[in-house]
């Protein structure tokens, strides 16, 4: 039988505090959470590995460090209320519910959401709901939120998340740029998002957050 929680021990140790992540509510959501229920079933051996684990349809679970160090650089508090989008079957939601009051977490996958749900509950994650939607779009519903998070790359940050986005808050992106990703923590300043460098890491692009180029004939 497969000692997960060892495992998770180890990935803390080997992955998260080695980069810098000393934070103990993100150290003890870590050790917490079960990482293998998150995944699916054919990736559960690999759960742990320091790399972002395939869901199929170009989506990742993003490797433990990268999440932990957007995490850090969040700054969470536990009365925020958090959007999480491309939230897969719900790891980095049930890290999120731990930090946070309330987490709002998108899923374009029909399916993938209402897998992401059912174990959620399974764990007992009452502050959070998952939702199936564009990603792009968010959930105006549930806002403004104070933290948003993306689960994947990006190349341009879209207006109807900008105003989903409570003034003062604080936002977290993979930008896709060459063959290595950025990392930047954004802050909202006068209705408008001032981004800072964080560090670097790699994911696919989600659907809906490419550039608009213009085409020339």
């Amino acid at each position: 039988m497969v000692d997960y929680a060892t495992r998770r021990v180890f990935m803390v140790d080997t992955q998260v505090r080695p980069s810098d992540v000393t934070k103990f509510p993100i150290i003890d959501a870590m050790l917490g959470v079960p990482r293998e229920t998150y995944v699916p079933a054919a990736m559960r051996e690999a759960a742990y590995v320091g790399e972002n684990l395939p869901l199929g349809s170009d989506r990742v679970v993003l490797e433990p460090r990268t999440l932990a160090k957007m995490l850090d650089g969040l700054e969470i508090e536990p009365q925020d209320a958090v959007l999480d989008l491309g939230c897969g079957l719900g790891y980095s939601t049930a890290l999120l519910a731990r930090l946070a009051g309330f987490v709002a977490a998108v899923e374009d996958d029909e399916q993938r959401a209402a897998e992401a749900q059912a174990i959620l509950s399974e764990n007992g994650v009452d502050n959070a709901a998952v939702v199936c939607g564009t990603l792009s779009e968010g959930a105006p519903k549930s806002g403004p939120y104070d933290v948003i998070i993306l689960q994947g790359a990006i190349e341009r940050f879209p207006d109807a998340l900008v105003e989903q986005l409570r003034e003062g808050g604080r936002v977290a992106a993979i930008f896709a740029e060459g063959a290595l990703g950025v990392v930047r923590i954004g802050h909202k300043i006068d209705g408008r998002i001032s981004w800072r460098f964080a560090f670097n890491a790699g994911a696919p692009l989600l659907k809906g957050f490419e550039s608009t180029r213009d085409f020339v004939l």
